[in-house]
């Protein structure tokens, strides 16, 4: 194929994914990608910014856009999680709205219904197949489903086992654009190690906590080192609301924090594939999540646009 015809075929374009928040928005990112690149929890709102993850062969290039999960927000953090996820929907060339298949709608999820209402093309990707163990039950899910947003195309898969993404992948080259790549081909996200690096000890703090201190967490990269062979040198700074919640983090002669440090080095060296050398440090910011000026600081979306 020669250079004047080499992208004549070639599909390019933005797919913004959405859903409620815990419906497997990031696992279905990480998995197409190939490599783990946005944060995965239990927990709900693990993802507070959006993430690309980019796909690229001979043919075409998906990039994924994998965004905060949509919700009824307490505070000024889930106005601005809220925010990005809907200028997402508005910069994409097409929206993959994922829902849980192993449960009956919430009122997120209709609630994220009648934000789409007028937004075309979507996908409704129902996730979760894999924990839905009879047929008939999985074709009722669909029905209810589907009606909440008639327009939408539907696509069955687990993302957690990678199943149904031919499909989906099919389905989402048919509403993508020819034309150029928008990255280069080795690409696979749009942020820095170290941004992915304070996601990746933030998942592990909210894997370790449990429900004690849910979202209350933000984490703060301070140094992000390279030392050639021996590998990189990170220091970060966990920041809680309370002073209750800086020793529930810290634990009983620092052992909570050790596990968090050491599932986040484990994260961190098979994300970067080298060695790493993790410091951690706890701090209380009283109520960070109402406070506009350190939500900016963090990089978190004033929904206000201040």
């Amino acid at each position: 194929m020669n250079s004047s015809n080499k992208y004549d075929s070639f599909r390019a374009g933005f797919v913004a994914v959405v859903g409620r928040p815990n419906v497997g928005k990031s696992t279905l990112t990480n998995a197409f990608v190939g490599q783990k690149i946005a944060a995965v929890s239990p927990k709900p709102q693990t993802t507070r910014l959006n993430q690309l993850g980019i796909l690229t062969d001979e043919t075409m290039q998906i990039v994924f856009v994998d965004t905060p999960g949509i919700h009824e927000p307490k505070h000024a953090l889930g106005e601005g999680m809220n925010a990005v996820a809907m200028q997402a929907l508005k910069d994409a060339d097409l929206v993959l709205w994922l829902v849980d298949a192993s449960d009956d709608p919430h009122t997120e999820d209709r609630l994220i219904a009648e934000r789409l209402e007028n937004i075309r093309p979507i996908i409704q990707v129902l996730n979760k197949t894999d924990l839905v163990n009879d047929v008939d039950d999985l074709e009722i899910k669909q029905k209810i489903f589907q009606k909440l947003l008639p327009s939408a195309e539907q696509v069955l898969i687990s993302a957690a086992k990678k199943t149904g993404f031919e499909a989906l992948q099919t389905a989402i080259l048919t509403h993508l654009p020819i034309g150029m790549p928008f990255y280069p081909d080795d690409q696979i996200t749009d942020i820095y190690e170290r941004e992915i690096a304070a996601d990746l000890i933030r998942e592990a703090a909210l894997n370790k906590l449990h429900d004690e201190i849910p979202h209350s967490i933000a984490v703060r990269i301070d140094e992000y080192k390279e030392r050639n062979e021996i590998g990189a040198y990170i220091t970060a700074t966990i920041f809680v609301e309370r002073d209750s919640q800086k020793g529930i983090v810290i634990g009983k002669q620092a052992s909570m924090l050790k596990s968090i440090g050491t599932a986040a080095r484990i994260a961190i060296e098979s994300m970067s594939g080298r060695k790493v050398f993790l410091d951690l440090h706890v701090k209380v910011k009283k109520n960070w999540r109402t406070d506009p000026e350190f939500l900016k600081q963090m990089g978190y979306s004033d929904p206000k646009g201040r």
